[in-house]
């Protein structure tokens, strides 16, 4: 049995779904679970529809929920125009709108907006975009029966990224995906969405689809997870701001979640873990190149030593804590980091000497109240419009001459923090948020472009 996971661009449209369902026909041998996201841009519009849920804003709302309701419909009657579920389907889709558009006027009127009831709203995406396929596979002669991902990813009740059971997940899919397959030649569920344990809808997270599809494998015991997307697997940088980046064929399990921490967006950061738990390979392909290979994640004796990408985070806060209180004193660290832990704020990168801690964290969290708390028994000083660069590969620590060469290549600006993991899986470093283009651009072109990097036996491609 093998977990296909759809992102938002491979199920875009009528093309890209027509695709998909290709993709899975030649698949059916390995009992396919198959994973969907939204369509690609639905959830924004769902994000946008539980805005004015909470502004009180019927009116908008109502809009929106209409131009959601149409996009499906259309799509539906383009997939099904010459199936007799057309009609089936384009009336499911009819219903979900209209229990959208009861819960979200009913929040309205209420006033309130919970997070419990954002979970309920921005779920639909993936609820509407599985039904469709759905239908469009059944039509188009793959008998494919449709799981309530609810039923089977159970989390905590923190509504908008809750914590997967892992036991209960464990426990529930195995016979509820059996059942499912009775008579079926594949199964369809929703990635993103999850329940309490008392059934109270829930979300992972943005991204959270790839989370899904390796729960639901690791649970399974799959023989392989895939991960389709838009792109031809991991690349040595995003392609989004380096031109000339390069496909990379198989990365190891920590490799691919560094790179997912630090900010390549292919990989939703948690999708590694369940999937290392069951040591089932990970396979990120490209919908629209079918045929190409891919990236494969796999076990780190699997792979071969050396520089494998570079990645960033755009919007970094950079923490400096100075107190001479730290000096012989035990303690310390545990008493900074408990503030931390209490305010449920997360840390990326830590250097430390003798009277001064560095940190660096996601820009988009709210911090105030941990610079207060440190503040009491330290001096505080935050720096921000920071971004963060990460070489990432295997063993890099051996490739000598590495970090002197790097850094020459950043010899145009400012690095303020840097940070290699005991894992030697990666190098960070801490530059000024305007630069970071440039940086990435010319550590890329050292490491990849330039004939690569040499160093003894090793050698990056």
């Amino acid at each position: 049995m093998i977990v296909m996971k759809f992102g938002g661009t491979s199920v875009a449209n009528c093309e890209a779904i027509t695709r998909t369902i290709s993709i899975v026909g030649d698949r059916l041998a390995q009992k396919p679970v198959v994973v969907v996201s939204a369509l690609s841009k639905v959830t924004d519009l769902l994000y946008r529809i539980t805005d004015c849920a909470g502004a009180r804003d019927r009116e908008a709302a109502d809009g929106y929920i209409d131009d959601l309701a149409a996009r499906h419909t259309e799509l539906a009657k383009e997939l099904l125009k010459d199936s007799g579920s057309c009609d089936e389907a384009c009336a499911k889709v009819e219903e979900i709108c209209r229990e959208l558009r009861d819960f979200v006027g009913a929040v309205c009127s209420l006033g309130e907006l919970t997070d419990r009831s954002r979970a309920r709203i921005i779920s639909r995406g993936e609820w509407l975009s599985s039904t469709i396929i759905c239908y469009a596979m059944n039509a188009r002669g793959i008998v494919t029966r449709f799981v309530d991902a609810r039923r089977m990813i159970v989390t905590s009740d923190c509504y908008m990224k809750g914590e997967p059971d892992m036991a209960a997940i464990a426990a529930r899919v195995p016979e509820i995906v059996a059942e499912a397959y009775s008579g079926a030649d594949a199964v369809i569920t929703q990635g993103f969405i999850a329940a309490t344990a008392k059934g109270e809808t829930t979300v992972l997270g943005r991204g959270g689809s790839d989370y899904s599809a390796s729960l639901i494998g690791m649970a399974l015991d799959a023989e392989r997870i895939e991960i389709w997307t838009d792109v031809d697997g991991v690349r040595t940088a995003d392609p989004r701001i380096v031109p000339d980046t390069k496909s990379i064929s198989r990365i190891s399990f920590e490799e691919a979640a560094e790179m997912a921490h630090f900010g390549a967006k292919v990989l939703h950061p948690m999708t590694i873990e369940p999937a290392v738990m069951k040591n089932i390979p990970v396979y990120v392909l490209n919908s629209m190149n079918p045929a190409g290979e891919g990236t494969a994640i796999l076990q780190s004796d699997r792979i071969e030593d050396g520089v494998k990408s570079v990645s960033y985070k755009e919007n970094i806060l950079l923490l400096n804590i100075f107190s001479t209180k730290m000096i012989n004193v035990s303690g310390f660290l545990q008493k900074v980091f408990a503030i931390f832990s209490q305010y449920k704020v997360s840390v990326d990168l830590i250097s430390t000497s003798e009277a001064n801690i560095s940190l660096t964290m996601d820009g988009n969290q709210d911090i105030d109240e941990v610079v207060k708390a440190l503040s009491e028994f330290a001096e505080v000083d935050v720096d921000r419009d920071k971004a963060q660069i990460s070489v990432i590969g295997k063993n890099i620590v051996n490739l000598r001459g590495l970090l002197k060469q790097t850094m020459a290549s950043l010899k145009d600006c400012n690095v303020y923090m840097i940070s290699q993991g005991a894992s030697f899986v990666n190098i960070s470093f801490v530059v000024d948020r305007s630069s970071m283009k440039d940086a990435v651009r010319e550590v890329h072109k050292y490491l990849f472009e330039d004939n690569g990097y040499e160093s003894g036996d090793q050698r990056i491609r």
